[in-house]
């Protein structure tokens, strides 16, 4: 990545983190924040700022709300993932709504697919555990 940590983006990130949105506090607090694997919030990656970053996973989470749906945003995004990709991250995207409704699977979902990008991980979680 030609800068992780691109320091123009850290007051955004800074102002990011203390504005979450509800879907985003939510998982922080109730999963992520407590996750066996460090996630660190509002993570500067190159030219972006991803909501949810696992280095050791090498994952990126983005909680997307009902504008990454339109036609302008969806080429962003795609672009933005590809972007992330091409250093050898997986991007997931899950909607607010799938937050909202279905925590508990959102926790399974983000659990194996950390389980899998890395499999040292073997300790129990409050939400789900990592078989």
């Amino acid at each position: 990545m030609e800068s992780k940590h691109n320091k123009k983006l850290v007051p955004t990130a800074k102002n990011l983190r203390k504005n979450m949105t509800n879907e985003e506090r939510h998982l922080w607090y109730e999963f992520l924040r407590n996750y066996p694997v460090r996630f660190t919030r509002q993570k500067v990656l190159g030219k972006y700022i991803v909501d949810f970053y696992c280095a050791k996973a090498k994952l990126v989470i983005e909680i997307d709300g009902s504008q990454h749906y339109e036609e302008k945003k969806i080429k962003e995004d795609t672009e933005r993932t590809g972007f992330l990709q091409g250093y050898g991250l997986t991007v997931i995207r899950i909607p607010n709504n799938e937050v909202n409704s279905n925590f508990y699977g959102v926790c399974e979902y983000i659990n194996a697919v950390v389980k899998k990008k890395y499999p040292l991980c073997q300790e129990g979680t409050q939400t789900g555990s990592l078989v």
